[in-house]
């Protein structure tokens, strides 16, 4: 089996980056994914990147692929990681095409994923009206009333994205008031075909062939709303599962020291699978730098 001198899991902003890296320091290594960008891909409009006064999520995905493969980076794409195990002085990588790769040191870069309302109807109506990806499926609502479900940055981004679209957004809040940046906060609050609404949760989504309303709670009354589409956009989860000996945090998080090292040798992880306070596309990509930079020291030391 060949030994690579460094695998990298994940190739969103924090492994794309570190692939870079990687490439410049002619070390042998290899990235396996799920797919190309992570929640990168799903942000809408991006106007803190540096050198980029405006880009959207898919365009700036887009630069970090074309720099990524400028360097003919081998990538095992649409494989996704179910274990990674030191054994001896080698890290093990198993993958579910039932697969095993070998190398003297990992980045762990899996991200995160989205949380799950958990009511009833959510998983009937998944990809019926339910969607987690305002990016992704917000074309398919032109015209259409649709559901925003949180009160972060992500939520505020997607209702501003659906805004453009759908005739009319809510945007239910479970909290007395939005988080995220004021910038963001501000946005929404001034756009004509949002209606927002704090201090509410939803109990249940219903419909017929797809989504057709949702009831919530909102203060002490119960009420439906008629809309047409859910975007679930309460929160993220890190990929993480799949990594046992590692220490996390209560959240799943990986935890690591400012090098970027786990408590296992040879194992480093970056972005926003670890316990790294903001989770931001340039912190992530900084973290990636990080992380190889390690690894490659690493490597030189033993």
């Amino acid at each position: 089996m060949k030994i690579y001198d460094l695998i990298i899991i994940g190739a969103g902003p924090a492994g794309i980056t570190a692939s870079v890296y990687a490439a410049r320091k002619r070390m042998d290594f290899l990235v396996i994914t799920g797919n190309i960008g992570g929640q990168a891909a799903w942000s809408g409009d991006i106007e803190n990147y540096t050198g980029y006064q405006f880009v959207t999520g898919q365009e700036l995905v887009r630069k970090f692929e074309e720099h990524m493969r400028s360097y003919d980076t081998n990538v095992k794409e649409g494989e996704g990681v179910i274990e990674v195990e030191r054994i001896g002085e080698l890290i093990s990588v198993k993958t579910n095409k039932e697969k095993e790769y070998q190398a003297k040191t990992v980045i762990i870069a899996s991200g995160k994923r989205s949380k799950e309302l958990g009511v009833p109807g959510e998983n009937e109506y998944k990809n019926k009206g339910v969607t987690y990806c305002a990016t992704c499926d917000g074309p398919l609502f032109s015209g259409k009333t649709v559901a925003v479900i949180g009160g972060g940055n992500s939520a505020l981004d997607a209702a501003l994205q659906l805004a453009r679209i759908a005739r009319k957004v809510y945007v239910i809040n479970n909290a007395p008031k939005f988080g995220g940046d004021t910038i963001m906060r501000q946005k929404v609050e001034k756009t004509v075909n949002v209606e927002i609404l704090n201090d509410s949760s939803v109990l249940a989504i219903s419909g017929d062939k797809f989504v057709n309303s949702i009831t919530i709670k909102s203060g002490k009354e119960e009420k439906k709303l008629f809309i047409e589409g859910v975007f679930v956009e309460i929160g993220l989860i890190p990929n993480s599962d799949f990594v046992k000996a590692v220490e996390k945090n209560n959240l799943g998080e990986i935890k690591i020291n400012n090098r970027n090292e786990t408590n296992v040798p040879g194992l480093f992880a970056a972005g926003d699978v670890t316990d790294v306070p903001e989770k931001q596309i340039v912190i992530a990509a900084g973290e990636g730098s990080k992380a190889c930079l390690s690894a490659f020291r690493y490597l030189a030391q033993h």
